[in-house]
């Protein structure tokens, strides 16, 4: 098992995503049924004792507007079709600031969520098939950038996407 700091979009930004994932799913591609997120962190547990400290940190962090403008790829195992965030100071210094609350909170942080490393997206399809990726970007056409707003803060079992919110 592993849980994951999901920082959740606003409703209209929300509503943007989505309609993109709907674009995809009507091609055939597959999405994710979850809520649309940028993930700032994850580990192998963020236990529950150290959660009510984690929130009262993580409100006193300045979070900037995030601008999701760039069409990308994932490359795990299989690939997966991301819309990435423009990366300025201020995202970088709150990405920052959450690693600082979480240190030493959390089992076995992932590399790939530490700052220098981490790659800040929303996922706009689950892991696709080579051959599906560039017919999957084809059915979007065109991608306008999103400004979105953070509006809340929660915990993703990434098992069973269960969400444990911290702030709302």
């Amino acid at each position: 098992m592993a849980e994951a700091l999901d920082f959740f979009l606003d409703d209209p930004s929300a509503g943007e995503i989505m309609a993109l994932r709907a674009r995809l799913a009507l091609a055939g591609v597959p999405v994710p049924a979850s809520a649309p997120s940028v993930r700032f962190a994850r580990g192998a547990a963020i236990p529950a004792k150290v959660r009510g400290q984690l929130a009262e940190d993580l409100r006193l962090l300045v979070l900037p507007e995030l601008w999701l403008a760039v069409l990308g790829t994932i490359l795990t195992a299989e690939p997966r079709l991301v819309l990435c965030a423009v990366v300025d100071t201020e995202l970088l210094a709150a990405h920052s600031g959450v690693h600082d609350a979480l240190a030493g909170r959390v089992r076995e942080p992932s590399s790939r969520y530490l700052p220098g490393s981490w790659l800040p997206h929303c996922a706009l399809t689950r892991e696709l098939g080579w051959s599906a990726l560039p017919s999957a970007v084809e059915s979007l056409d065109e991608v306008r950038p999103i400004r979105a707003k953070v509006a809340s803060i929660g915990i993703t079992d990434t098992r069973t996407g269960q969400v444990t919110q911290l702030i709302r």
